[in-house]
Parts: C-alpha cells; structure tokens; sequence
C-alpha cells in the first residue's frame, strides 16, 4: 500500500510526472544509442552485395515513380510464415545501397525482396501490361505504357555521381563506362565482360522482348536482381551481431 501511495503522488503531480518520465526517457535513450559509437558499421557485411547495375538502377528509379512501393514491400520479417512464403528474411545489408530503401509498410500485393528469378521475364511483361491476365483477382493497375517509353544514358553517369555522394561505392571506373554498362546488359551479343566484372550476377538480355531499349527492359532488370546476389545455401550469419 506504501508503493501505491508513493505512485498516486507521481500520478497526480503533473510537474512531478513530467520530470520522472523525462529521467526514464532519457536513461533508455543512453542505453540504447551509446554503444552505437562504439561500433564501426552497425551493417553486417555480406558476400556478394552491390551496387546496382545503371540498367537495374534506372529501372529502380521507374519501380518507385510509378508508386509500387505503395503495395509491396522489400522486407520479409524473420517469422515463419513470412519465410516459409517469401524466402531468407531480409538482412540489413540487402538494402545498404538503397536510397530511399523499399521496406515499405503495406502489402496490397505479395513482397517482392525475393522475386527476382521467380517469375520469367515474359511473365513480369504480361503482368505489368495487364495484371489480371496472369492473376485475376489482381487490383495492380496497367503499366503497359512502359514498353512504349525508350530510354537512354544520356544522364545515367549523374545518376551514379549522386549515389556515390551519399556513400554507394561506385568507383571512377563504374561511373565512366556507366553508358556502355547500360546499353551492354540488354544485348547479348555486346562484350559483357567489364560489365559483369563491375556487378557481378548482372543478367544480360533482351528484357521485354523489343529492338528498342525502353522503360520495361529496366524495370524487368531491377526485379529480376531482386534478391538474388546473396547466396543463402551458403550464407553464415555472423554471431556476433
């Protein structure tokens, strides 16, 4: 009775109550955040991690202008019915050349951080140019148009410069044969050794099935890289994170 009568006083005396929240706030806050200097990279590096292709990142950048973060999310939780469906849990390190990341809070539509190699690149075709034709129950809107929009490099070594502002490592080198990496990934017959070289995984073909290099070529490129460059068969996580 003694301790609840101690308690009604801090309940009951706003000043009191602030202060004893804001000791409690701030000792948690300590405890939490100071070992983080202590560390020199709070990411567990991961074999086989890297930064995307120019094809896979201008495709990126479509996936997110056209909203698809909206309804599906890159990030399967470590429980078992998201492993069981989707595959490997997310790490951390997936997403470190990501900005903005594509984690996402929603799922309208299935997550998509393993989809890469899933699906053909004929099925990603048919789907974004009429969902309800491979999944009838789909509510995803049309993208059609993107087999009609051509692209080219002509800013994709500015797109690079940015990213590697912020901290992606794409070398002088990667930044120089950026355009020539970007035209190479869709033509099988371009000598794709440099490009492989740079980022490695990288798949080389005619996405969307078209003479022309349009919006569909990168977008298909990005999802098909899509959980694909860690290899889980032999991936250890490491213990003492």
């Amino acid at each position: 009775m003694a301790i609840l009568e101690k308690h009604k006083i801090l309940e009951t005396n706003a000043t009191l109550l602030l202060g004893a929240s804001f000791l409690v706030v701030t000792i948690g806050g300590i405890v939490e955040i100071a070992p983080l200097f202590y560390l020199e990279n709070t990411i567990e590096k991961v074999e086989g991690v890297r930064p995307y292709s120019p094809l896979e990142l201008t495709g990126r950048d479509i996936y997110i202008r056209e909203g698809c973060y909206v309804c599906h999310s890159q990030m399967i939780r470590p429980m078992r019915d998201e492993v069981e469906r989707y595959g490997h849990y997310s790490l951390a390190a997936e997403s470190m050349y990501d900005h903005p990341f594509q984690w996402g809070s929603k799922r309208t539509g299935p997550d998509l951080a393993r989809v890469g190699g899933r699906y053909s690149d004929e099925w990603h075709v048919d789907h974004l140019i009429d969902p309800q034709s491979v999944v009838p129950e789909s509510v995803m809107p049309k993208y059609g148009f993107l087999m009609n929009r051509e692209i080219d490099a002509e800013y994709i070594e500015d797109r690079l410069k940015t990213d590697a502002m912020v901290g992606v490592p794409y070398t002088s080198e990667m930044i120089e044969a950026a355009k020539a990496d970007f035209a190479a990934q869709v033509d099988p017959f371009a000598d794709t050794e440099g490009l492989l070289e740079r980022y490695p995984k990288a798949q080389v073909r005619n996405f969307d099935g078209q003479p022309e290099l349009t919006e569909m070529d990168a977008l298909v490129a990005y999802l098909q890289i899509l959980g694909t460059m860690v290899d889980f068969s032999t991936f250890q996580p490491d213990p003492a994170r």
